[in-house]
């Protein structure tokens, strides 16, 4: 279930990727201990990167508000689904390919840096890449659909069902994706996590030979990470709370837990399972008539272990995710915003 490290996470490790919403920053501010939490990595040699499926900025854009909520990035740094696509793209169809693109600066300045010519006119257009554009007009989706469902291959940056925004989640470029495709009756090549794409540019771009991804999101983070055999450290300061955690399958389930990015410096130690009981640092978790009680004292990260693997256990047996409606995490009260 969770695995063990008798060292320091970060020894183990040379490259540390990073999400950005939800491990980064929140609501626009960086996220408590961030900013020295990422240049402890950088001091260790490790390589630092910041992986986004957001395809409507550039690398140069992503680093600047980086910068902007006080934590050190260079634009090198950066590795978007955009860059992604335009990877496979330019795989798929040679340098100087024209690209229909359906997206916004961010989709346009990777095709143009990967050798292609990105097009509006889909004259000439050996393929299609979309991607969240705020600006994207209803005419252009129903030509590109058209074009796809009459045989124009189509890379989607991201599937993304949401994105966060100052008003809280709405439809992410994913609802475009779902849009397309079944008009179309046709998939699409998805360039983003949880996809293998992003993950395999990350590590060629950025370097290094022991990965580790970084996320707040099971099925992008975490399963994206599972894609390309990685290990993963889950952190809790983004999306995933206890309802979800307990209810993840085994492909969302992350390698290592911890509440936040010191879990990076710190060992972690596995609960050990005695009967129906999960016990760890002071803690013991059980399920009782479905419910899951979790009991003692001890570490913050020890509580969110045992919890995970008391409901992965309950969840594998039985098939139906744990009832979490009356067990409250340690810690204060989490207040999550969007951005």
């Amino acid at each position: 279930m969770l695995e063990e490290s008798t060292t320091p996470l970060l020894e183990a490790h040379d490259l540390v990727m990073f999400d950005l919403d939800g491990v980064v920053y929140v609501s626009g501010h960086a996220i408590d201990g961030v900013a020295d939490r990422i240049e402890r990595v950088r001091a260790s040699g490790a390589h630092v990167a910041f992986v986004t499926n957001n395809a409507s900025r550039t690398p140069d854009q992503v680093a600047q508000k980086l910068v902007g909520v006080g934590v050190a990035a260079e634009a090198t740094d950066v590795v978007t689904s955009a860059q992604a696509a335009a990877r496979l793209l330019a795989e798929q169809h040679g340098a100087g390919a024209r690209i229909l693109l359906l997206g916004g600066e961010g989709l346009e300045v990777a095709l143009t840096a990967a050798g292609l010519e990105p097009v509006r006119d889909p004259e000439g257009a050996v393929a299609v890449a979309s991607g969240y554009g705020p600006d994207v007009r209803w005419r252009e989706i129903m030509r590109v659909a058209t074009l796809v469902r009459d045989g124009l291959p189509y890379v989607a940056s991201n599937a993304d069902l949401t994105i966060p925004t100052s008003y809280g989640l709405a439809p992410g470029h994913g609802v475009l994706v779902r849009t397309i495709t079944g008009f179309a009756g046709v998939a699409a090549t998805v360039a983003g996590k949880p996809e293998k794409p992003l993950m395999e540019e990350t590590v060629r771009r950025v370097g290094g030979d022991r990965p580790i991804m970084v996320g707040d999101r099971l099925d992008t983070d975490i399963e994206g990470a599972h894609a390309i055999g990685v290990p993963s450290l889950l952190v809790l300061t983004g999306v995933t709370w206890l309802e979800q955690l307990v209810a993840a399958t085994p492909e969302l389930r992350p390698t290592y837990l911890s509440p936040t990015l010191e879990g990076l410096f710190e060992p972690h130690p596995v609960p050990s399972q005695e009967g129906d009981a999960v016990r760890l640092g002071g803690w013991t978790a059980t399920v009782e008539d479905g419910r899951l009680v979790v009991a003692g004292e001890g570490s913050d990260a020890d509580w969110w272990r045992v919890a995970a693997v008391a409901g992965w256990r309950h969840l594998d047996a039985s098939g139906t995710p744990v009832d979490v409606l009356d067990t409250t995490p340690p810690g204060p009260v989490r207040q999550l915003g969007a951005e």
